[in-house]
């Protein structure tokens, strides 16, 4: 399945599937604090990426929320890892809508700054971070059009959002039609 807009001079798309089989420039991974592995997107990132990921990561040491860093992708069908600490959702009390859409906008600039031609991306936090998904999804479709209003002659010439199942990825073309409205290129030259 796929949904799919184009804005400026780039794609953005939603994909169903296994983030790891995707090949991509800049895989992103919905990290936990420690950069330690864990559940779901970052588990399998992870598994599949082999052990070269994690010892990378054991040598940053940790990442703050709302942050990034960049680690190999090992076996992966990539060529870099970009480790994202979304937020845990509390309540919605504790700022939890704004370290997200930092999340978000450390993700793009850390690959504009790679240079990476297309990137993939998860539902950050929707998981065992259980941030409500129609808000995360909101947050990182409207933090990406942002971004590449601002920087679409450096940003990504395509930008995948991976849907874990079918739930997900309704949602999340839900906000992609909402914030990308037309199925045509909007940029002028």
């Amino acid at each position: 399945m796929l949904g799919l807009r184009r804005y400026k001079r780039t794609q953005i798309d939603i994909w169903q599937g296994d983030i790891t089989q995707f090949s991509v420039d800049l895989m992103v991974n919905a990290a936990n604090f420690e950069l330690a592995g864990g559940l779901g997107v970052d588990g399998a990132i992870h598994a599949a990426g082999g052990p070269e990921i994690l010892a990378e990561c054991k040598k940053i040491g940790n990442c703050p929320t709302g942050s990034c860093v960049v680690t190999t992708a090992g076996r992966l069908p990539a060529k870099n890892v970009i480790h994202a600490v979304g937020p845990v959702w509390v309540d919605g009390n504790n700022k939890e809508a704004e370290l997200l859409k930092t999340c978000y906008e450390n993700i793009f600039v850390t690959a504009k700054n790679l240079g990476g031609r297309h990137l993939s991306i998860p539902a950050i936090s929707t998981g065992a971070y259980r941030f409500p998904q129609g808000l995360a999804a909101e947050i990182a479709m409207t933090t990406a059009k942002k971004f590449i209003d601002h920087e679409y002659q450096s940003a990504p010439q395509r930008i995948t959002f991976v849907a874990i199942d079918g739930a997900a990825y309704d949602v999340l073309q839900k906000h992609l039609f909402a914030s990308f409205a037309d199925e045509i290129d909007h940029f002028e030259q």
